[in-house]
């Protein structure tokens, strides 16, 4: 049986955009329900919100592809683990799952030791808002990055990002499937890399 974990989302400042009024509650439940659609409808709005973060979150050892793809593994922790009860948007809750993401690939990053070529930090965008050429390229990395998720992860490596999205340390997650700590370190480096190479 999996453990059932939940994510600790610090306070962070509010993010209001005029697109998140357009995720409707049945939308969030049919993406929380995997149905590809909804959940490339739900990438699509948060992707801005995403760049965003990304953006500010680029350091020596983690790039801006890199940045964004935390950033949208941090939004699939949200669709999972958002309750509409507690009285928070969830355009907010989905800022600070993705902030937190990307902060957490960032400090993982300076811990590492990084050669000389590694040491120069990328300049982000300073308008981060996609054209409309822009938008249709992000749409199909979103679609190939759904069909990843389903068809060219492991059967492993899908119960271990299940998990991981759901707020489970890999302590937890080795525990649940009852696998070593860095079988699980191993499979999700695995999995960000085929992630990666789906968005091109």
């Amino acid at each position: 049986m999996l453990l059932l974990c939940h994510i600790e989302v610090r306070r962070i400042g509010r993010f209001r955009s005029p697109r998140m009024t357009q995720i409707t509650p049945e939308l969030l439940e049919q993406a929380k329900a995997g149905q590809e659609a909804a959940l490339a409808a739900v990438l699509a709005h948060m992707m801005p919100v995403i760049r965003s973060h990304a953006a500010a979150g680029v350091c020596p050892g983690l790039d801006l592809d890199d940045a964004v793809q935390e950033g949208i593994i941090g939004l699939f922790a949200a669709i999972r683990s958002y309750r509409p009860g507690e009285g928070t948007s969830f355009g907010t809750y989905a800022g600070r799952c993705i902030q937190n993401a990307i902060r957490t690939a960032r400090r993982a990053a300076g811990r590492k030791k990084h050669g000389p070529l590694n040491q120069s930090v990328p300049l982000s965008e300073e308008n981060t808002a996609p054209g409309p050429e822009e938008l249709a390229i992000q749409n199909e990395q979103l679609q190939d990055t759904l069909q990843t998720i389903q068809t060219r992860l492991s059967p492993f490596e899908q119960e271990v990002l299940e998990l991981f999205l759901n707020g489970c340390s890999y302590e937890q997650i080795a525990q649940a499937l009852n696998r070593s700590a860095k079988s699980v370190e191993n499979a999700l480096s695995r999995l960000r890399r085929k992630l990666k190479e789906a968005r091109g």
